[in-house]
């Protein structure tokens, strides 16, 4: 099975089409509207359906086989491509061609490099953006607010400069697992009484086998200045996608994958065991009503792997307090916000006093 930089060097497959988003009303670049799921001209304010390509309607991203996945080396986005790296943080990030591309989207810095010549696999399907610069910018404000430890000044003060669109890289795993383990599971009960009353828990050995389906277990193909916010504002909804269309990205930007097809199913393989062992553990403790599992020693078998290449999307900002910038992140499709803010160590300070109380008066009640 090749890996993503194999796929990659793969020929371009020749299905380029003429895609014209230029505004048939005023000539101006139209961009996609998450309001609406269609195109729109920001300077006359014209709006265009995105048609779909047969007559049932938009398709999903259509799931591929990981074993041939040498044979879809699909390099066309529909539209002509740069790829530009920041010198900066190391992002790289891919432009529609006739884009003017001089600030790093992440970390703000113009020490930015373009290469056109550079083959950058296609995305099969795209996580529409729902959400628009403005509600994001909503949804930032009411996030901040609800931060107690936040300083009142920050709250009232800060202000979200310009949002940035990206879609960002993800790749989605389904597989059948078969998996053979065994375990320890253990049930409490009392002994003794008064003072000399005590726990006991009794250790049973079991084995067995687990059958489970994985469906769409996510795998960000983003690099590492993305990976924690993004946990903050996950999970998105994969399975409401649409088959990748160069007009869906109108307007925003694309981050290039940096972890490749080869390496992500290490990680989605890793995350999966992970589950099924909670899994198992939850079945076995709840079977015998027993109250610990422990040992727990399994070997799992993938079979009919699939995946997805999608794009999922956030908008990024940022904002100043008292001459610090912080950063943060929404979700593209939920709204959910994560990301930096300012602490105020007076807040924590009073909290902790506050902890501190409680704990002595409930010693002082229990003696």
């Amino acid at each position: 099975m090749a890996d993503y930089e194999d796929v990659m060097n793969a020929e371009k497959v020749d299905t380029m089409k003429a895609t014209d988003r230029k505004c048939p009303q005023c000539g101006a670049t139209m961009d996609f509207d998450p309001s609406t799921g269609g195109l729109y001209c920001a300077y006359c304010g014209y709006r265009e359906e995105i048609k779909a390509e047969n007559t049932v309607g938009e398709t999903v991203a259509e799931e591929l086989d990981f074993e041939s996945a040498e044979f879809t080396g699909n390099c066309d986005w529909g539209v002509a491509q740069k790829t530009v790296t920041c010198k900066s943080c190391g992002a790289v990030s891919v432009y529609d061609a006739l884009e003017v591309a001089n600030e790093c989207p992440y970390c703000g810095s113009n020490q930015v490099m373009e290469a056109n010549d550079v083959k950058t696999l296609a995305p099969n399907g795209v996580v529409l953006f729902k959400v628009t610069a403005k509600q994001a910018g909503e949804r930032f404000t009411n996030w901040l607010k609800g931060k107690w430890f936040a300083p009142k000044a920050a709250k009232l003060s800060a202000r979200a400069e310009s949002f940035k669109g990206i879609y960002l890289p993800y790749w989605t795993f389904d597989a059948n697992t078969h998996t053979e383990y065994s375990l320890e599971y253990g049930i409490d009960h009392t002994v003794g009484s008064g003072d000399k009353k005590r726990t006991v828990t009794d250790w049973h050995r079991t084995s067995g086998t687990h059958e489970e389906f994985i469906d769409d277990q996510l795998v960000a193909g983003t690099g590492d200045q993305n990976v924690n916010m993004l946990r903050q504002v996950e999970p998105f909804d994969t399975k409401d996608n649409r088959s990748y269309k160069p007009e869906y990205l109108a307007g925003f930007l694309a981050e290039r994958y940096s972890i490749g097809l080869k390496d992500a199913w290490e990680k989605g393989k890793e995350f999966i065991r992970n589950r099924l062992k909670n899994n198992i553990e939850s079945k076995e403790r709840s079977s015998h009503h027993a109250d610990h599992v422990r040992n727990f020693n399994g070997s799992t078998t993938f079979s009919n792997i699939t995946y997805k290449y999608l794009m999922l999307p956030v908008w990024l900002s940022c904002f100043t307090y008292k001459g610090k910038t912080y950063q943060f992140i929404v979700n593209g499709q939920s709204g959910k916000v994560g990301g930096k803010y300012p602490i105020s160590p007076w807040r924590v300070a009073f909290a902790v006093l506050i902890g501190l109380l409680i704990l002595i008066l409930l010693y002082n009640l229990s003696n």
